[in-house]
């Protein structure tokens, strides 16, 4: 499936119809009007054109293309961990990251009657941030795209017995009723979003405190890891961030995205980036961004 369903289909050639007539306004997100992304885009930048995708890597191509100037992504959320594929699809881009923005998550259960309930539909990630929440009801989650795109799905359907887990005006764009509010498991739920561009920002230009974010691969030596991260404990350079994920099917090379406060320019940066690179067969830098949440 590669496309919205039919409810959401509308608005979405009307946002998309809005972008293209101002691409340097528009903001791509992944997702149905209604969904995180959405609501993430006009926090980025109120007087934003938002542009609807289905997929990350749809999101990602209208910026590459010129059909949007920045993509909002999320990359990780406080409950559920990584969003899945973000670590292989930002490197690849070829984008650079320019900003970060922290949005507040809260899931409404909706539908088109008042249950009961046999399945909810919603994006991975909120159906993992509401698995406690719909396992005590007996619910069966059903993964769909996006939050947004599963409440225009079960208005589709139009069976009383399918419910959506998605952001609370998604019920109102798409005719839909509001079960319950706050469904999610943890009140402090939160996810971090990344602005990407086609530029990176001149680290030079960035005001106040910085992060940097980059993926490597260590040479395949005993403690070649250890000895990379040695440089950023020499020079006090905080990581705030270090996960692994495996690149290609032979599992035989381990890639690591990573973010530092700091940025280059910084002598204590240059000096840690320098002992990192040494210890690489590759090394990429995805941006350095204004710091939006202190860390620690």
């Amino acid at each position: 499936m590669h496309s919205f369903p039919e409810p959401a289909v509308r608005l979405v050639e009307a946002m998309s119809a809005a972008a293209a007539a101002d691409p340097a306004r528009a903001i791509a997100f992944q997702g149905a009007p209604g969904c995180n992304g959405h609501r993430a885009a006009l926090e980025v930048a109120p007087d934003c054109l938002p542009l609807p995708c289905f997929s990350f890597e749809d999101a990602l191509e209208a910026v590459k293309d010129g059909r949007a100037a920045r993509a909002v992504i999320p990359i990780e959320n406080s409950q559920h961990g990584r969003v899945a594929d973000i670590h292989f699809l930002l490197p690849e881009s070829g984008l650079f990251i320019i900003a970060e923005h922290f949005l507040d998550i809260h899931h409404s259960l909706m539908a088109l009657g008042d249950g009961p309930f046999t399945a909810a539909y919603s994006h991975p990630q909120a159906l993992g941030q509401s698995r406690h929440y719909l396992r005590a009801r007996g619910i069966v989650p059903m993964a769909y795209a996006d939050t947004a795109g599963a409440a225009a799905l079960v208005k589709e359907h139009g069976d009383p017995a399918l419910c959506a887990i998605a952001p609370k005006i998604a019920a109102e764009l798409y005719g839909l009723k509001v079960i319950e509010d706050n469904v999610e498991d943890a009140a402090d739920n939160t996810t971090r979003f990344v602005v990407l561009a086609r530029a990176p920002l001149e680290p030079a230009a960035i005001d106040g405190t910085a992060m940097t974010t980059f993926v490597f691969e260590v040479k395949n030596v005993p403690a070649a890891l250890y000895k990379a991260m040695g440089g950023f404990a020499t020079n006090g350079v905080n990581m705030t961030k270090l996960e692994s994920y495996q690149k290609g099917a032979s599992f035989a090379a381990t890639m690591f995205y990573a973010d530092i406060i700091g940025k280059p320019g910084e002598v204590a940066v240059d000096r840690a980036i320098e002992e990192l690179a040494f210890h690489c067969k590759e090394l990429r830098l995805l941006g350095s961004y204004p710091l939006a949440r202190a860390r620690g």
